[in-house]
């Protein structure tokens, strides 16, 4: 599993999608978790990085876990999902600003994503619930964006919520590009 872990979190750390401290990771393992520790580095992961807590109580080991602890239990409570993935991928960010859903213009996109919830934490916060709300949206999507935060990506396998993860990036570099051309990805040229 550190493999595992090891590999994700270079891999994102690599392709600017976390920062030196940033972002997280966790997996499923029955009523257990197992996630980044707390302020871990992605991109040089050791065995001491890694937290197991469980799903619906603490351990000795919760307080060391990520500060995004909560949204990862509530997903496991909420989802099928059996791996997260937690980056901030600076071109989905941006573009969380100005956007209400992503909805991806290239192939790759449009085949694994379809459409990205961004998730407004105004609306969310008065209420305490952005865990609640994440974990909702991910029962019926693979990725979900957090306004000016980051994303979180599901799925069976750490690996296959990274790629989400990386495709969310690459169909938001493209819409990112064709809005500074001011080229509308949805009328055909004449």
């Amino acid at each position: 599993m550190l493999s595992q872990f090891q590999a994700v979190g270079q891999a994102l750390f690599t392709q600017g999608l976390v920062s030196s401290q940033g972002g997280n990771l966790s997996v499923k393992l029955g009523e257990h978790l197992v996630i980044t520790h707390r302020g871990s580095a992605l991109g040089s992961i050791q065995e001491g990085d890694l937290v197991e807590t469980g799903i619906n109580k603490n351990n000795r080991a919760t307080p060391l876990a990520s500060r995004e602890l909560e949204a990862h239990r509530c997903i496991y409570q909420n989802t099928s999902a059996l791996a997260v993935v937690h980056a901030h991928p600076p071109y989905a960010v941006a573009l969380s600003f100005t956007e209400k859903e992503i909805i991806p213009c290239d192939v790759e996109g449009r085949a694994l994503l379809s459409r990205v919830p961004i998730l407004s934490t105004e609306m969310v916060v008065k209420t305490g619930e952005l865990a609640g709300e994440i974990a909702r949206l991910l029962s019926e999507y693979k990725v979900v964006l957090v306004r000016g935060h980051g994303s979180f990506a599901v799925s069976q396998l750490l690996e296959e919520a990274y790629c989400y993860t990386v495709v969310l990036e690459q169909s938001c570099r493209l819409l990112y590009l064709l809005k500074a051309l001011r080229i509308d990805p949805w009328v055909t040229p004449v």
